[in-house]
């Protein structure tokens, strides 16, 4: 079983950074891929980007390509997902997720409904 935790959010101009952290517990973390998903109010919720559980691979939806980086640290439990030059539209509530049906692969899908485990989310509020 994995618990995830993600911070880091919070209120932030436009063109402006965040970074938002998930710490996870549990001994299977350092095999899973890793997702952050985000939903902003009455849309559903959208993949954002995954990493693989090497960290050799990653993925990421069109929108935010060349403005968000995400990374893991297994040794520390931790994936990172860093915003830049942020858009209103960012605007969402943002979750980690874990896949555990994914261990020791390179997969990185953006269904979540291959996520199993999830944090209970951080809020991002990006202002014009």
């Amino acid at each position: 079983q994995v618990q995830l935790v993600e911070y880091g959010g919070g209120l932030v101009q436009a063109g402006g950074s965040l970074r938002l952290s998930c710490a996870a517990s549990g001994r299977a973390f350092g095999s899973l891929p890793m997702g952050w998903f985000r939903q902003a109010p009455g849309k559903e919720r959208e993949f954002v980007a995954a990493v693989s559980w090497s960290a050799g691979r990653t993925s990421y939806t069109d929108a935010v390509k060349g403005r968000f980086t995400i990374s893991r640290d297994s040794a520390k439990n931790m994936v990172y997902l860093q915003m830049n030059s942020l858009k209103p539209e960012d605007t969402a509530v943002y979750y980690c997720a874990s896949d555990s049906r994914g261990a020791w692969s390179e997969r990185l899908s953006s269904n979540d409904s291959d996520y199993d485990y999830w944090g209970q989310g951080t809020q991002v509020t990006v202002s014009s």
